[in-house]
């Protein structure tokens, strides 16, 4: 438990000395989203500082929300995991994220875009279903970023699954998608769609008709985001 405290003994202060300290229910929506080693946690906070990620899941660990075990596959290399009290926020997790998604206008929203999180987002909701059966290599190009931001590629693989490079993987590309980074917010949160900013020519696809014809579907969206937004 951290330091401060409301000193009341409500179980609602109780429980918010724990988990509304700044970035813990945010880490929480990472385990929850699958994340379990440190450097995936990093990279679905990456305005975090890593001193303080350490912090916060010392802070989950002595509450008993999370565990910290060896890796099974690497014993070398450590794994947090949500124990049985730290599933038990799957709902309040949730909670948090379909009254954002409902109630935050829009125009809010998208003020606060971070390309690092959209794209390992992207990457673990990507739907291989309707992508050919080889490895396809998709490369994001955000004209509109400094340089060293710009690109990001996604390979599709059968075998080894989903990874999203930040240096180019040496692969031939086989589409191309150059947007503007609200634009590709927009649509992963279901704002937008592929079609409407490809017809306002704010999505350029050049490639493989296949993936740029599928594109709205492999692509996958925010899991909020079939939440109907009822703020303005």
């Amino acid at each position: 438990m951290t330091t401060a405290s409301y000193w009341q003994f409500c179980p609602v202060a109780m429980a918010a000395e724990i988990l509304c300290t700044r970035w813990t229910i945010v880490v929480l929506r990472e385990m929850f989203a699958g994340s379990t080693r440190f450097n995936e946690l990093r990279r679905g906070v990456p305005r975090m500082s890593p001193a303080l990620l350490s912090r916060r899941l010392k802070e989950l660990e002595s509450a008993g929300i999370v565990a910290r075990t060896a890796s099974s596959s690497e014993p070398a290399v450590f794994e947090y995991q949500l124990t049985e009290s730290g599933r038990e926020l799957g709902p309040l997790v949730e909670a948090f994220g379909i009254w954002g998604q409902r109630r935050i206008e829009s125009h809010l929203t998208l003020q606060h875009l971070d390309f690092d999180l959209l794209m390992w987002d992207m990457r673990r909701s990507l739907n291989t279903t309707p992508m050919p059966k080889r490895r396809s290599v998709v490369e994001f190009i955000y004209p509109a970023l400094p340089a060293a931001q710009r690109h990001f590629w996604l390979v599709v693989d059968p075998e080894t699954g989903v990874d999203l490079c930040k240096i180019d993987p040496g692969f031939e590309v086989d589409l191309y998608v150059s947007v503007d980074l609200r634009t590709m917010t927009a649509i992963w949160l279901g704002l937008d769609t592929v079609r409407a900013a490809i017809a306002s020519q704010r999505m350029v696809l050049t490639g493989s008709r296949e993936l740029s014809a599928s594109m709205q579907i492999w692509l996958g969206l925010s899991p909020f985001a079939k939440e109907r937004k009822l703020a303005s």
